[in-house]
Formats: C-alpha cells, structure tokens, sequence
C-alpha cells in the first residue's frame, strides 16, 4: 500500500477531502484519504460511486482512512 498516495485532510471540513480526493484521481488509479470529518465517509462514497471508482475503509491509527479505486479492467 505504500505506492498509493495518502490525502492527509485531516482537519479539514467537507467537501474538501472529497475535492482532494478527486483532484489527486486525475493522475493516479488509487489514493487513501485520512479525514476525520464526520460528513466525510457519506461524500467520499458519493464520490466513489458517481465516478465508478471502488471505496474501502482501511485500518489507520492517524484517522479513519478509506482508500479510493479505480476498478481493474479485465
């Protein structure tokens, strides 16, 4: 997971950890965003879910964490 870049949005209020997420999406097939704004989960599935990408809690103990991806093609 190393290889993925991490949005640190902690502190942040939504939507910007979603904006950041989709910003960064741009130039990479997946990203793991750290944001602790309650709102956050709910705007990052609606992200995931209008642009076809898959979205997964991850273990974190900086924050709650959610790795963003687009899904593989066969």
């Amino acid at each position: 997971m190393s290889d993925v870049p991490i949005i640190d949005a902690r502190g942040m209020r939504c939507p910007w950890p979603a904006l950041r997420a989709a910003r960064a999406m741009r130039d990479v097939s997946a990203v793991m965003v750290l944001a602790d704004d309650p709102i956050a989960p709910t705007e990052l599935a609606a992200l995931a879910e209008q642009q076809g990408w898959e979205i997964a809690r991850i273990a974190d103990d900086r924050a709650p964490a959610f790795r963003l991806e687009r899904p593989t093609r066969s």
